[in-house]
């Protein structure tokens, strides 16, 4: 789910943020065979494009994924979702698919019983990495997802709408992507063989066991090049340098310059896109969430490389290593 609310605590009873979701989910609920004899709901932390909730049963715990129609609006489909998370589940990658309700938005899966990480445990953690390249690496041998996912026809779906809308849109956004074109048609001219991704590797849609390392959250996957996984969740993760370096040589088994700098490069681009599906999602979603705020924090990161040498260095190497 691309970014997280965190801090809500679970509690014993059944938790709503929308007046929705309170009228109807007893109800639906009462739809879902293996939830015959719940215990308990709990609302999980996260989501803003959908609601999760634990339920318990007598015999087993599970995840209930309430979506909106209206993310639609975001690229997201829900039968493209449905059919890769089982992927990803039959493999052991992420959780089981249990059953769903198409007409209802709704999915249930199994519950993984581990740490769910954050941002902060990789950065005081760095033996994850190499654990998490492994885990990601699993993950694009999979067989092939169902759709296709190429950001740059997203982001510039996100810009059109945000344009026509007359959505938020931050000074000198227009002027500097014609740079993130450059970048685009510069990766688009060597791309790399389509795998499995998940397209939205924030460090929470990592979850550790202590033996194994999950990857869960499919709203965005698809058939997609590594290196894009690779480079929007060092965006997500804020990794730096070394740490996509370390990153990128275990994803890889060797040390190959080429690549990081084309993580490098998805990462800019990215973080420029994100900034719209922000503006979108301030202008249609009904979650009480500061999404001006979180799409800002992705501009004033990647504004400055955008208008510095960091930019160049990038698109140097990029056609060095091409």
């Amino acid at each position: 789910m691309k970014g997280r609310v965190t801090g809500r605590k679970m509690t014993k009873n059944l938790i709503m943020h929308s007046s929705t979701h309170e009228a109807t989910l007893q109800e639906l609920i009462k739809k879902i065979p293996v939830f015959a004899e719940v215990t308990r709901i709990s609302e999980l932390p996260g989501g803003l494009t959908n609601s999760n909730y634990r339920v318990d049963t007598k015999n087993q715990s599970y995840v209930l994924r309430l979506s909106d129609d209206a993310t639609s609006l975001l690229g997201i489909d829900r039968q493209n979702e449905r059919i890769n998370t089982r992927i990803a589940g039959q493999a052991g990658i992420g959780a089981a698919v249990i059953c769903s309700l198409p007409d209802e938005n709704i999915l249930v899966t199994g519950w993984i019983d581990a740490k769910t990480l954050h941002a902060e445990d990789i950065h005081q953690r760095p033996f994850l990495l190499p654990r998490m390249a492994a885990a990601l690496r699993a993950l694009h041998a999979l067989p092939a997802f169902h759709q296709d996912f190429y950001f740059p026809s997203v982001r510039k779906k996100y810009l059109e709408m945000v344009v026509n809308h007359h959505y938020f849109l931050p000074d000198e956004y227009l002027h500097l992507e014609k740079r993130i074109e450059e970048l685009e048609g510069m990766l688009a001219s060597g791309p790399e063989p389509p795998v499995p991704c998940n397209n939205d590797l924030l460090a929470e849609n990592f979850m550790d066991d202590g033996e194994k390392i999950w990857i869960i959250d499919y709203e965005y996957s698809g058939q997609n090049e590594p290196s894009f996984d690779i480079g929007n969740m060092a965006a997500e993760i804020f990794l730096n340098d070394e740490q996509l370096r370390v990153f990128c040589d275990a994803y890889w088994q060797k040390h190959l310059p080429g690549k990081i700098y084309r993580a490098m490069a998805w990462s800019v681009i990215a973080r420029f896109g994100w900034v719209m599906w922000a503006s979108v999602q301030e202008a249609i979603s009904a979650i009480d969430f500061d999404f001006r705020t979180w799409g800002l924090k992705k501009w004033n990161s990647v504004l400055p490389e955008l208008q510095g040498d960091r930019f160049g260095e990038i698109a140097e190497n990029l056609k060095k290593y091409s």
